[in-house]
């Protein structure tokens, strides 16, 4: 079956833009992520998500599953798990690796849910 593809407009909006602050993500006492170039994707009415270079992850850290989501306005999204953080920390993270061409610049990027890793710092 086809999936649907959304383009983002006034009754959507998307915007993608640089954070210069530096964001540290932590699970159980480890740095995930430490970077000073992430992307602030913001959708809509939802809250704002950071989007993290996947360069500035700890990938020793993280082990891919088998979930995938389809969101119609930004594509396919895989997720990766951090074992350290146990079962709180199963797909704690989510990649589009193909994103449609509206949020390109987040290829390459991977964001955390807040509730799945022991904190997020936005420093600045």
């Amino acid at each position: 079956m086809a999936k649907t593809v959304l383009q983002p407009g006034p009754s959507h909006p998307i915007t993608v833009t640089p954070n210069p602050a530096r964001i540290v993500v932590t699970v159980a006492g480890k740095v995930v992520a430490d970077t000073t170039r992430a992307l602030t994707l913001q959708e809509s009415t939802y809250p704002a998500v950071q989007y993290i270079p996947i360069e500035d992850v700890d990938r020793s850290l993280l082990e891919r599953t088998e979930t995938s989501t389809h969101c119609p306005y930004k594509g396919d999204a895989s997720y990766y798990s951090i074992p350290a953080g146990g079962e709180r920390s199963t797909d704690a993270i989510w990649v589009y690796e193909q994103p449609h061409d509206a949020v390109k610049e987040i290829k390459d990027h991977v964001a955390f849910y807040p509730d799945r890793v022991d904190s997020i710092e936005v420093q600045g």
